[in-house]
């Protein structure tokens, strides 16, 4: 495999509920984390005294970031939209030559910032609230 171009690996909202994505606008760093709880079952039979952790067990999440330039389009205000009603949509994240996730996720923070001699920028965080899905390509 060579190496992929960064921006590449986009986040995509579902614009309507009815499965039409569009890629975040303005965008340009993007990151996405999955988690795996550990479950540890450690007793004092363990072998040698070493940790011991239950597998197929725990509690599974992604997060989702990104920041850019604001850019007020209509991908800004849904995401706006979602933020303030408390919704929770799906969204897409494109990794490529590697796959696409998706599934729900509520956006849990959106900080917006500038500087007198600068450009607004914005920075956006979600948390996965429901079971993904993976499509390698």
């Amino acid at each position: 495999m060579v190496a992929q171009k960064g921006k590449d690996l986009l986040i995509k909202i579902d614009m309507n509920g009815s499965g039409s994505f569009e890629t975040v606008a303005g965008l340009r760093a993007t990151r996405i984390t999955f988690n795996a709880e550990a479950v540890d079952v450690t007793n004092l039979q363990s072998s040698g005294g070493w940790r011991e952790l239950l597998g197929g067990t725990g509690v599974r999440s992604a997060a989702i970031s990104g920041s850019g330039v604001f850019r007020d389009q209509n991908t800004d205000e849904r995401a706006r939209q979602i933020f303030f009603d408390g919704d929770i949509p799906k969204f897409q994240v494109i990794i490529p030559d590697f796959g696409i996730v998706e599934g729900p996720f509520q956006i849990t923070s959106i900080e917006y910032s500038g500087s007198h001699d600068g450009e607004a920028v914005y920075e956006m965080s979600m948390a996965s609230a429901g079971a993904l899905n993976f499509a390698a390509v």
